[in-house]
């Protein structure tokens, strides 16, 4: 049964844990986060984290790439451990993440040979990924500074973050202004919220890219982790990992998560999808589509901790990526070695190379238009 999150505070706080070390705010709402110099790039500019607390969750963002450095929650017992990977560090951020926490665009995962075709005009982005163009090109929003304010609201705290990407970066048409606003509730939620305004017509799929491990960065494989993903059908990949454009079962085959079952169980079948993607790096199409408000989509567990991530947007696709390429030459936070397995990103978005299959959800945006979506992280034991 899962434990409530206010039972888990108050188990904290009577082995002897302050409010203000657990991270909670009540009626009277959290504080306004806490800014601090984080680093700087190479040509002077200032990285700084922007520290928040609500809930029982903390949250460390940079405003470089919008990254979500840390994320602490509580376990069954009210032990606090970052379960998201990442660095302690700017320079390693710049010069060797796999996207660890950030924020994803123009377009979140791949769009095939960098290539598409809006309203008769052919477009070629920035190539980054063999003769694919991935998480927005070579220099996509995550290696961008944005502008960040932090915020408390009623019993709400958060950040809002700005980007601005002029017309023809990495290729796409169009100045596109973003807006993305991370909220922590009184609950302990992680809210993203995020917003675009183009001037001319482009195509747009923000995503978030955080590395969980429910059991906490540095501590292992995640393949006994327990998930599940409200979806019946998944897009298949050619051997470059982009969609055939098939809406294919995933009954009968490893992609079935239907039902709760542990990450682990059928990695390893001998099924062509897994070895495109040396693991799972697939879309599923949730069933209940695009919808107006954040609904259901995937839960993950963490039998050792009792953590839990319960995952709600208004998407109509889920990216569950386990990891494959994490390759023993990165060290995170914890000081740890991080290998093949040791997380896994759930990245709720549009398709992957929907400008190039009409079938697909749209994500073309247009003057006039916002693109408005909303992902809800909840945490438990």
């Amino acid at each position: 049964m899962e434990t409530s999150r206010r039972t888990v505070i108050a188990a904290a706080a009577a082995a002897g844990l302050t409010a203000a070390t657990i991270g909670t705010a009540h009626a009277a709402g959290g504080s306004k986060p806490v800014r601090e110099l984080f680093g700087r790039l190479a040509d002077g500019t200032k990285i700084h984290r922007w520290s928040l607390a609500n809930g029982g969750t903390r949250l460390k963002v940079l405003s470089y790439g919008g990254i979500v450095q840390s994320l602490e929650i509580p376990d069954r017992h009210g032990r606090y451990r970052n379960v998201s990977l990442g660095f302690d560090n700017i320079d390693d951020y710049v010069a060797k993440t796999p996207y660890f926490g950030a924020l994803i665009g123009r377009y979140g995962n791949r769009i095939g040979k960098g290539q598409f075709t809006l309203d008769g005009t052919s477009h070629q982005l920035s190539v980054n990924d063999g003769v694919n163009s991935l998480h927005g090109g070579a220099k996509g929003f995550d290696k961008r500074v944005w502008d960040v304010e932090g915020f408390a609201s009623g019993s709400d705290v958060g950040l809002v973050l700005h980007y601005t990407s002029i017309d023809g970066e990495m290729g796409y048409p169009g100045t596109l202004r973003a807006k993305v606003t991370y909220t922590l509730t009184r609950h302990g939620d992680w809210r993203i919220d995020y917003e675009a305004t183009t001037d001319k017509a482009t195509v747009v799929n923000l995503t978030s890219h955080v590395y969980w491990n429910l059991a906490g960065e540095g501590s292992g494989s995640i393949y006994d982790h327990e998930l599940e993903i409200a979806a019946s059908r998944y897009t298949p990949v050619d051997s470059g990992l982009i969609p055939t454009g098939e809406l294919a079962k995933v009954a009968g085959t490893p992609f079935d998560f239907r039902r709760t079952k542990t990450v682990g169980r059928d990695i390893r079948v001998a099924h062509q999808q897994l070895l495109y993607g040396k693991g799972i790096d697939h879309n599923w199409v949730l069933d209940k589509g695009i919808t107006a408000k954040p609904e259901h989509v995937a839960t993950l567990r963490d039998p050792s901790s009792g953590r839990t991530l319960t995952i709600a947007s208004n998407e109509p696709g889920l990216q569950f990526y386990s990891g494959n390429f994490l390759d023993g030459t990165l060290v995170g936070t914890g000081g740890h070695i991080y290998r093949q397995g040791d997380a896994l990103c759930l990245e709720t978005q549009h398709f992957p190379d929907s400008p190039n299959h009409p079938s697909f959800p749209s994500t073309v945006l247009r003057p006039g238009q916002t693109y408005r979506t909303s992902t809800v992280h909840s945490f438990g034991v």
